[in-house]
């Protein structure tokens, strides 16, 4: 009985062992299932998105690559019924029946002045983050153009009151998913040019 328990206690404790060393390195296989997994989701239960979710999706956002740390992106976070149908007016009705709309911004000065010409990437790449959170949250969003449109982007800025060196991006409507939304396979390798073109 006693070397039963001396082998049982090894077992489990290589068992234990194994268990971390899989644990670590499923970390880095989670974060690429969830890359894989992010969808669109343009349908919503009346669930609400809590301030602490939102915020998660913030910070996520804001640990994006910026061309030379300008950090241009501004967020404004809409919940308000009235100014989600004007953010949706005319081209996208989704974004009224979201619980919590973040519409990212991007200052379009540099930080010494000037024209900041980084500031739609540095909006792109802030974006992504946000639906990567999103996605891992078990929330759904979908990024929905808004720059260069003038047509979108004007009820944004009027709606929102944004200064002149402000410029919305894009907005994104998030929500708890009202389908069984799937995301799509895009992988292709004719894409992909080694060395040269």
């Amino acid at each position: 009985m006693k070397y039963l328990k001396i082998i049982l206690s090894a077992f489990f404790a290589m068992v234990s062992m194994t268990g971390f060393a899989q644990a670590s390195t499923d970390g880095s296989q989670a974060v690429l299932d969830n890359i894989h997994a992010r969808k669109s989701v343009r349908s919503y239960t009346e669930d609400p998105v809590s301030p602490e979710q939102v915020e998660t999706l913030l910070k996520a956002a804001m640990a994006a690559p910026s061309g030379m740390n300008q950090q241009p992106w501004r967020f404004v976070v809409v919940r308000e019924q009235a100014t989600k149908d004007k953010l949706a007016s005319g081209f996208n009705k989704m974004i009224a029946k979201a619980p919590v709309v973040i519409v990212v911004c991007g200052k379009t000065t540099g930080k010494i002045g000037g024209t900041n010409r980084n500031w739609t990437a540095d909006c792109a790449a802030a974006t992504e983050n946000l639906l990567l959170a999103a996605e891992a949250l078990g929330l759904g969003a979908v990024w929905t153009a808004c720059y260069p449109y003038e047509d979108r982007m004007n009820p944004a800025i009027e709606a929102l009151g944004l200064p002149d060196d402000v410029s919305p991006y894009c907005i994104v409507p998030v929500g708890h998913p009202s389908g069984n939304d799937k995301p799509k396979d895009k992988w292709k390798p004719e894409n992909i040019h080694y060395e040269k073109w």
